[in-house]
């Protein structure tokens, strides 16, 4: 029977982190940071209070998958259109083309196994990290901030497809690309069928009349969406994330609620996420952490800024795309602030250490550099805009 102490260990972390961040709120640190090292703290490589049994492993596997349903959530297909999908499509591809080149040259000297794998690590940029951060400062809805969203938006979608296409299935490439085709193809199928059901009186009055009673009618609908393409994508041999991405993408094209018939649907999704199953999710990623495969040697610990770097040229240098969009300061601070990544580098290194694809201390180090990004660059980026001239607004047109 499984036990609930090592699960009351990771929630407590997971109260405890926000809290005390509310506490000091001069100290302006992502609560995620707090919580992963907080559970490298308990964890099996310092106090040894927590580990990962059964009961953890349950509700982080669904953390996971919910860091990245409400990642395709956040996406606004309506503004990836256009100049602004242009611009950000050939920064993502700028971005992997460096990634690549970067990271065979981290494998030419000893530090990764698996370049491929490292390079697609390398292009991901946390959405979640940064649209509050754009929030806070007034720029989400300037060209900046637009830009901003559209290219993380691009990246993280990217990243996912480019994981499962070169490590899922078992057939090669080409089996994949056709089990991705049928997945997307069922997407759009459930797509059409949701939007059809909502345009029936007789549905749409049930909805209404369930959707804040006991029922949670439409909270229900989409946990069954993020758990229909979970499972999906599993028995496909595809990622179990690039369902949940999916299934939080379906939402988001389907949830269009001009009449403000049902406000608190999101916010209902992202309270149970955020307010459960996510923050379990990067406690036990740093109950996990192997502290002792990176402090093995003064080499490992380099690895940290190495892939620091290495982060900053993948996602930084491509916002050379946008400079006919932005001046050049704003063009510098896009760059720094898409260069926030973690979510993407825990998973995809998860996966990759089951696959024996990347070694501990790799894996460890990526973390370890994805924890730096988000503590630096959006603090950096946001110094940088504080001190900057208000951007001249641009046409997105130009130069494109």
């Amino acid at each position: 029977m499984p036990s609930f102490t090592n699960l009351l260990v990771v929630m407590a972390i997971a109260f405890g982190a926000p809290l005390l961040l509310g506490l000091f709120p001069r100290i302006q640190l992502p609560s995620v940071v707090l919580e992963i090292v907080a559970g490298i703290v308990v964890g099996p490589s310092l106090l040894g209070i927590a580990e990962v049994d059964q009961a953890v492993e349950v509700v982080a596997l669904l953390g996971l998958a919910f860091v990245l349903f409400l990642a395709g959530l956040e996406i606004e297909f309506d503004k990836l259109r256009g100049p602004s999908l242009r611009l950000t499509g050939l920064g993502f591809a700028l971005s992997f083309a460096i990634a690549v080149v970067v990271s065979y040259g981290l494998k030419a000297g000893g530090l990764v196994d698996t370049p491929l794998l490292v390079a697609i690590i390398l292009c991901a940029t946390s959405l979640g990290v940064l649209v509050p951060v754009l929030k806070d400062s007034g720029e989400i809805t300037s060209t900046f901030g637009q830009l901003i969203i559209a290219a993380a938006s691009i990246a993280d979608f990217g990243a996912i497809i480019l994981l499962t296409i070169f490590f899922s299935g078992e057939g090669g490439t080409g089996s994949t690309l056709l089990l991705l085709g049928a997945l997307f193809a069922l997407a759009a199928t459930v797509l059409a069928v949701v939007r059809g059901a909502e345009h029936s009186m007789r549905i749409r009055d049930d909805l209404l009349r369930l959707q804040d009673t006991t029922a949670q009618i439409r909270v229900r609908a989409a946990l069954l969406l993020l758990v229909g393409f979970a499972a999906l994508a599993d028995q496909l041999g595809l990622e179990v994330i690039l369902g949940a991405f999916i299934a939080g993408a379906i939402v988001s094209l389907a949830d269009r609620d001009e009449v403000m018939t049902h406000p608190e649907f999101r916010r209902k999704l992202e309270a149970i996420g955020f307010g459960f199953f996510i923050p379990v999710f990067f406690v036990t990623s740093g109950v996990r952490f192997d502290l002792d495969a990176l402090t093995a040697s003064a080499s490992n610990l380099l690895m940290v800024p190495v892939f620091l770097l290495a982060l900053l040229a993948a996602r930084g240098l491509p916002a050379i795309t946008y400079r006919h969009a932005l001046d050049a300061r704003h063009t510098a601070i896009a760059g720094l602030m898409q260069a926030t990544s973690l979510p993407f580098i825990v998973a995809a290194t998860a996966i990759g250490r089951e696959l024996d694809l990347i070694d501990a201390a790799a894996s460890a180090a990526l973390i370890g550099a994805g924890l730096l990004s988000v503590l630096l660059f959006p603090l950096g980026g946001l110094l940088l805009l504080r001190r900057a001239p208000a951007a001249a607004p641009r046409p997105l047109m130009s130069g494109v």
